[in-house]
């Protein structure tokens, strides 16, 4: 018995593994670094691709001269065929270190994958990697079966967009579908937005060659390294949002009710120091930030986008009356964005205002990470084990 093998491949992560594991072998950045030559031809460089535990240094992040940092992914389906062959390519060759005609695979699609990608994703499986057998399976439906349902309302909030999708036995009710682009890149852009209202000078780690300590709010006291290859504006871009990914992860939290001034301003502050040695403590933007997602008009920018609850009441609203109570009745939560402090307190909070008194709610969260990231993965290994 040779094990299957699971993929699921994000906007911002790659996360892979044998099937019947408890959480997948590998995740590491979708990015890939390819390298501009000069002429005419571009040539792929070797992903990057954190290598499991032998913390060996990220290929990606090494500064390297015309090397763009792009993503394979456009709207959770493949744009860039030659990239997303790289990825599989690397997750074979360094991680999974067996023959791809071994082992049977199931991968996760995006629910609205069209059917010309399907088709075609199907033949890079069978035709180059030569494997004995290939399932498709929608990640909404993955995460269901990860949370041991087979009906309910999936709530995916990841990097690129924030999705509630209903799911009636082990199917996708495509009509109900609600995307919003409000999810970890916005979050990511209003914190860049927010550093240059306040001045403050992102530094990516690369850039650093020694840097002393500051008293609090004091000027960054830090050395540049010498010799720097001139490196393209995506890379350059890729590692500051790493930055602010840390950022986003120590200090950020939703408010349990909307936003407010006054209680905001009584908010315990959080010290936080940037790679150059800059830290300061950050009180009100805490709740300021991620507030964008709950209420877009409340946020950073206003703008007139479905906060989170708003999706999930718009995508039961659009299916059939009579599975409605089964929706509400299993509201699961998934993806790396639903992991900002609070934010499942601030969405229970919320829906139960909004849900109809003859629906009973029930939001099912994952108290772990693990879980909530790799839940679609996680589905996965159960169903193909």
């Amino acid at each position: 018995e040779v094990g299957a093998l699971v993929f699921d491949i994000g906007s911002y992560t790659v996360r892979a593994g044998y099937a019947g594991e408890d959480c997948p072998k590998v995740d590491f950045p979708t990015a890939i670094g390819m390298v501009v030559e000069r002429d005419d031809g571009s040539t792929l460089m070797e992903i990057d691709g954190d290598k499991g535990k032998q913390g060996d240094t990220n290929a990606l992040r090494v500064p390297r001269e015309n090397t763009e940092a792009i993503s394979p992914l456009k709207n959770g389906m493949v744009e860039d065929w030659d990239s997303f062959q790289a990825i599989l390519d690397h997750t074979y060759k360094m991680h999974v270190k067996s023959e791809a005609s071994l082992h049977p695979v199931l991968m996760s699609e995006a629910p609205w994958n069209t059917r010309a990608k399907r088709e075609k994703l199907t033949e890079l499986m069978f035709e180059h990697y030569n494997i004995p057998a290939f399932f498709l399976c929608k990640t909404a439906v993955l995460t269901a079966f990860a949370n041991g349902r087979s009906t309910g309302l999936i709530l995916d909030s990841g990097a690129t967009h924030t999705t509630a999708i209903p799911v009636h036995d082990g199917y996708v009710l495509q009509q109900g579908i609600v995307k919003s682009p409000l999810a970890g890149d916005f979050i990511t852009m209003q914190c860049r937005e927010l550093f240059q209202e306040m001045n403050i000078e992102l530094i990516p780690p690369y850039m650093i060659a020694s840097k002393e300590a500051v008293r609090e709010g004091s000027p960054a006291n830090w050395k540049r390294k010498e010799k720097l290859p001139q490196v393209t504006r995506s890379w350059h871009n890729y590692m500051c949002n790493c930055v602010i990914q840390d950022f986003q992860a120590s200090v950020l939290q939703v408010s349990d009710s909307t936003y407010d001034e006054q209680v905001a301003a009584q908010m315990p502050t959080v010290h936080y120091e940037f790679p150059n040695g800059y830290n300061c403590d950050f009180g009100a933007e805490r709740l300021k930030i991620p507030e964008g997602l709950f209420d877009p008009s409340n946020g950073l920018s206003g703008n007139t986008m479905l906060g989170v609850s708003h999706v999930v009441t718009t995508s039961v609203g659009m299916c059939d009356i009579d599975i409605r109570p089964g929706l509400y009745g299993s509201v699961i939560v998934a993806g790396g964005n639903t992991l900002i402090q609070s934010f499942t307190d601030r969405l229970n909070r919320e829906l139960s205002q909004k849900t109809p008194p003859s629906m009973r709610l029930k939001l099912i969260a994952n108290n772990t990470t693990v879980e909530r990231r790799f839940s679609s993965w996680i589905g996965g290994s159960i169903l193909a084990s």
